[in-house]
């Protein structure tokens, strides 16, 4: 199975030096192959016929010249070609609608390189420790210090980030242990279950604002520790943001200012990151089958469109109300939760499922009525029928298990996006996802029959 590790580096003064060139010929190639595919891209919209499409390729040895571009011969090869390939596979994904298309990266702190088995190597000393080999016989940095805090594979290929002064070492391995099962075979198993070992084996997940995530009984919030650490940090931007306003660009006071600002944002996301591993990790070790809500992240917390009257005249549309709550859903970080858990879960060999959100707040856990009435307050629910009470959230949780429960016992219960269960129509057989491909234009270049293409030495940049 497939797993990945950070391992943190300490490299000295003369290797950062050249790391950050390295990563600088790195970014100079992109962004070359960006302009490249812009430059003939918009040579073929304007003056060639329509259905003649612009060349794409992974090549990067035009862009070395001893007069313009000095720089990239002090480079390893190896990193100059990485860097175009990269691009040419992202390109590739942007042709299937899997992201957007390349776009340039800027001079900032924060930079990386992709390093292939030729330029790296672990070496174990006799005193057992591993030692990390970076570049090639002729040109390297020699060994890279860095920090093993778990044991690992030899990898084919691995990054090095550069991130507020900080360096890291970050790769994928095969750790020898089988492939976790996927969710169709997950709920194909499940399906021949008994109800009794489904209501043992369950756990509901419902997530909130107040309260992060509440899973049956079980209820996971930040620590206070945690909290002061977030509250602390977030006075403390409010300050060097006011600060970085009077400040002026470029300068070396506000260079200071901008980098005190990552590390408390930096520190932010560091404890939403604690905090969501260690819940997952609970959350995997409570039960074999785990079902959440699908929940739509990203679309709930986009921010108010503004509204007009007939006049023009903007009108209230409670902007500030919803931008609180947007900084409140991603603060307690519910999709990297359910990430988290999803991985965990597949390598533990345990089923992990979504099933659709709507009205498991209104619903009664114990008779299945559902009214807004039910949901007196944000912590208490009492039933209007049967008037069962308990916590919100509580009853939230059991609803979300009920509802799994019924899925994975019902026949005719499939899966759409990859872990959501469902019946009816919506199912869709081995095509559980479907990508959005990009609008087809004279300015696209994807490849198609009976066009013409351009040659890279017919119009030189």
């Amino acid at each position: 199975m497939l797993t990945g590790i950070k391992l943190r580096a300490h490299p000295t003064e003369a290797q950062k030096q050249v790391l950050s060139q390295w990563m600088g010929c790195a970014r100079f190639i992109w962004n070359a192959k960006c302009d490249e595919e812009r430059y003939y891209r918009t040579f073929a919209r304007k003056y060639y016929p329509i259905g003649t499409y612009a060349p794409v390729d992974q090549t990067a040895a035009q862009f070395k010249d001893a007069e313009l571009t000095p720089w990239l011969s002090g480079c390893p090869s190896q990193i100059l070609r990485n860097a175009a390939v990269n691009w040419y596979q992202t390109y590739q994904k942007f042709m299937k609608g899997i992201c957007g298309r390349p776009k340039r990266h800027p001079k900032t702190e924060r930079a990386s390189m992709h390093l292939t088995r030729e330029l790296f190597r672990f070496d174990t000393c006799a005193d057992g420790n591993i030692r990390l080999f970076i570049g090639s016989k002729t040109n390297n940095i020699g060994y890279l210090s860095f920090k093993a805090h778990g044991r690992f594979n030899l990898p084919n290929s691995l990054y090095i980030r550069k991130e507020r002064g900080q360096y890291f070492v970050s790769f994928c391995y095969e750790n020898g242990k089988p492939e976790g099962a996927g969710y169709a075979d997950n709920l194909a198993m499940l399906a021949g279950s008994s109800r009794e070992w489904l209501e043992e084996n369950t756990l509901g997940v419902d997530r909130g604002v107040s309260i992060p995530v509440q899973a049956g009984d079980l209820r996971f919030d930040y620590s206070a520790e945690q909290k002061k650490q977030l509250t602390q940090s977030a006075r403390y931007i409010k300050r060097l943001q006011r600060r970085m306003t009077r400040q002026v660009k470029g300068s070396n006071r506000r260079n200071k200012t901008k980098y005190r600002l990552s590390c408390y944002y930096a520190k932010q996301g560091n404890v939403r990151a604690d905090f969501s591993h260690q819940t997952s990790r609970k959350l995997v070790n409570s039960a074999s089958v785990i079902i959440f809500e699908a929940l739509e992240t990203q679309r709930m917390t986009k921010k108010a469109k503004p509204k007009q009257d007939e006049s023009g005249h903007y009108l209230p549309n409670h902007a500030k109300a919803k931008s609180g709550l947007n900084k409140a859903i991603l603060n307690v970080g519910w999709h990297r939760i359910e990430a988290f858990t999803k991985y965990k879960a597949k390598a533990e060999g345990k089923a992990c499922f979504r099933i659709p959100a709507p009205y498991t707040s209104q619903e009664c856990s114990i008779c299945g009525y559902t009214h807004p009435d039910n949901r007196k307050t944000q912590s208490a629910f009492i039933c209007a029928s049967c008037g069962h009470t308990d916590n919100a959230d509580r009853n939230a949780a059991y609803v979300i298990k009920k509802r799994g429960i019924a899925f994975i016992l019902n026949p005719g219960t499939g899966l759409v996006n990859d872990n959501e269960l469902t019946t009816g129509r919506q199912i869709t057989g081995s095509k559980t996802c479907k990508a959005k491909s990009p609008a087809r234009s004279r300015s696209t270049v994807k490849k198609d029959k009976g066009g013409t293409h351009l040659s890279l030495e017919a119009q030189p940049l």
